[in-house]
């Protein structure tokens, strides 16, 4: 398979050059270039995929409903533009030459586009505040990245400001959760246990949103978090983080879906403690702990695709919001393993023991 390409190889793509960093990473795993041999069809006319495609080399013959013929060759400015965007497509794609092209999905790639100009706009009108240092960091986040422009203006304007001394606890573990927070300025620090007990999980810079995690899977609050130095904290409620948030970042998919993502190379994440993955975990599945998913993430592969897994669902769910920060691609099992039928959910949770390890940089092996 094709390497991924890098956004220097594609800024003449017209819009794609309108994004920003982060914008292409959320793209990355779809900047694959596919081949298309002389004499094969792209599409037809009438074609009606949602797809953006770019030729990258080669040549192309375009034919429209009156039979008029327009070539199209790789390096002309015309070709830094989409192939017959228009849906449904007005012309026949036909590769005189070897090509080989981009493919996009078209609706990530409007969204993108729309919040990047939506960004520009936000950041334009929060300029005026004298709060935008922090404001552009939460806005440049993968996590809101993925959320309607509607959605986050109304976060916005929802969250209530609260300044604390260093050393304050912000939440303890076993406490009910009511809120979630986001960092705008100082630092904390993510502790589980107690004593000899204690582990750190994570360290907390500025635009960070911590606290979700009881809030999506609706129970006490798996770990404490404590400031490291005089904070300015932005308390976002329940109900508003519900509505505003889950909604958008947490995408769920069937099992029939998760199936067909795995063949295109995607991995499963099995998020539950260690106990119950050894019990029984589905074949070549990573298991990462809720809990310990902020340290061990940085093992993953930034360009994969993650399928996240538990009983009931509400652990996946918050490991999916949680890998959205970082910048992961990830899906939740919708409604976990307890929804797939007795004969299903045995077939995929099959494997014993302790499984398979992440290494850096992506690279899986078998533990045992």
């Amino acid at each position: 398979m094709s390497e991924p390409l890098i956004p220097q190889q594609l800024r003449s793509l017209i819009p794609l050059n309108a994004l920003s960093d982060q914008q292409w990473r959320e793209l990355r795993s779809q900047l694959v270039p596919q081949p298309l041999l002389a004499g094969q069809l792209l599409f037809r006319r009438e074609d009606h995929a949602r797809v953006t495609w770019y030729l990258l080399s080669g040549e192309l013959l375009l034919r429209d409903a009156d039979g008029v013929e327009t070539r199209l060759e790789a390096g002309s400015e015309a070709s830094c533009h989409p192939v017959s965007p228009t849906l449904p497509r007005l012309h026949e794609a036909l590769a005189l030459r070897d090509c080989s092209l981009l493919s996009i999905d078209s609706a990530m790639l409007a969204r993108q586009l729309t919040w990047g100009s939506t960004h520009q706009d936000l950041m334009l009108e929060l300029s005026l505040t004298g709060d935008s240092e922090w404001l552009e960091t939460l806005l440049a986040s993968p996590l809101l990245a993925r959320v309607p422009p509607a959605n986050v203006r109304s976060m916005l304007e929802r969250l209530r400001q609260v300044e604390l001394p260093a050393g304050s606890q912000v939440m303890g573990e076993g406490e009910a959760g009511d809120c979630c927070y986001f960092l705008q300025s100082g630092r904390a620090e993510v502790i589980r246990g107690a004593g000899s007990e204690q582990q750190l999980l994570a360290e907390l810079d500025v635009g960070a949103c911590f606290g979700e995690e009881a809030l999506l899977g609706d129970c006490p609050r798996n770990a404490s978090v404590t400031l490291l130095e005089d904070s300015v904290l932005q308390r976002l409620d329940r109900e508003d983080f519900l509505e505003l948030l889950k909604a958008p970042v947490v995408d769920e998919v069937s099992f029939g879906e998760a199936v067909r993502m795995l063949g295109s190379g995607g991995q499963w994440l099995d998020v539950r403690l260690q106990e119950e993955y050894e019990r029984a975990h589905a074949p070549q599945a990573l298991n990462m702990p809720l809990h310990l998913l902020r340290l061990k993430a940085r093992l993953l592969n930034g360009g994969g695709t993650y399928l996240c897994y538990c009983d009931s669902g509400k652990r996946s769910a918050s490991a999916v919001f949680m890998l959205s920060q970082l910048g992961f691609r990830a899906y939740a099992l919708r409604d976990g393993l307890d929804a797939l039928p007795a004969l299903q959910r045995d077939a995929l949770i099959s494997e014993t023991g302790s499984g398979y390890l992440a290494r850096s940089g992506g690279r899986i092996e078998r533990s045992r």
